[in-house]
C-alpha cells in the first residue's frame, strides 16, 4: 500500500472544541500505532481531507512520524476553497499551521461551499487515489459523518479489494486505560524510591 486515505469524526462529534481535549493524543496514539506497520510495508503518503478533527490530528501524528519515516508525505484535499473561513481563530491558526507543513494542498472545487455535491466529489477522488482507508469509526455511536465514506468504501472493498482498516472507541479507551495505568505505576514507583530514601529514626 503506497497512498492512504486518513478520515473520521469531526471534533465536535466526539464532543471536542479545541485542542487541548485530553482525549486528542489517544486517538493520535490509535492512528500511530496502525500507521507504523504500513510505513514499515512502503505506505508513502497519506491523504485526508483536512476537516477539523480526526483529519487534522491525524496530519500531525503524519509530521511526527517523518523523521523515524522520512518517506512519508502528507496531504489535505479540501472539497471546497477556504474550508476554515468561519472556524474561530485559533483553529484558523493551526490549520495554517499544518498547512505550512505538509507537503502537498489542493481542493476538489476552487469554489466556496456550494453544496454536498463538493463532498462527494472529493470523496470519489479520494477513493480513486488511494490503496485503502484508515477511518475512525464505531458502530456503536450510531450516526456519524464517518458513517457515509465507510460505506463507500466497504462497496469499494468488494468490488476491487480496497484495503479498509477501522479504529474503534474501545482500541481508544484501551490506549487511554494503559497510560493511567503506567501513570499509576510510576506514580507508586516514585513514592516507594521516596520511602526507600527516608532516613531511618
Amino acid at each position: 500500500m503506497k497512498n492512504l486515505f486518513v478520515t473520521g469524526y469531526r471534533a465536535h462529534e466526539l464532543g471536542i472544541y479545541n485542542n487541548k481535549h485530553e482525549g486528542i493524543p489517544y486517538i493520535q496514539q490509535a492512528i500511530r500505532n496502525r500507521l507504523i506497520p504500513l510505513l514499515e510495508d512502503g505506505l508513502e503518503w497519506i491523504i485526508t481531507p483536512g476537516q477539523f478533527g480526526v483529519d487534522l490530528w491525524a496530519c500531525e501524528t503524519a509530521l511526527s512520524l517523518k523523521a523515524q519515516y522520512p518517506q512519508l508525505k502528507c496531504s489535505i484535499i479540501s472539497a471546497f476553497s477556504n474550508p476554515e473561513e468561519k472556524w474561530s481563530d485559533e483553529k484558523k491558526i493551526y490549520y495554517e499551521d499544518l498547512l505550512r507543513n505538509i507537503d502537498y494542498y489542493a481542493a476538489v472545487s476552487n469554489q466556496p461551499y456550494q453544496g454536498k455535491w463538493q463532498f462527494i466529489a472529493r470523496d470519489d477522488l479520494l477513493l480513486r487515489k488511494t490503496d485503502g482507508i484508515l477511518l475512525v469509526y464505531d458502530e456503536e455511536m450510531g450516526e456519524g459523518s464517518p458513517k457515509f465514506i465507510k460505506q463507500r468504501a466497504l462497496r469499494k472493498q468488494s468490488e476491487d479489494g480496497y484495503s479498509v482498516i477501522t479504529i474503534s472507541a474501545d482500541e481508544i479507551q484501551s490506549i487511554a486505560d494503559e497510560e493511567t495505568e503506567t501513570l499509576f505505576d510510576d506514580v507508586q514507583n516514585f513514592e516507594f524510591l521516596e520511602s526507600e530514601q527516608e532516613p531511618s529514626t
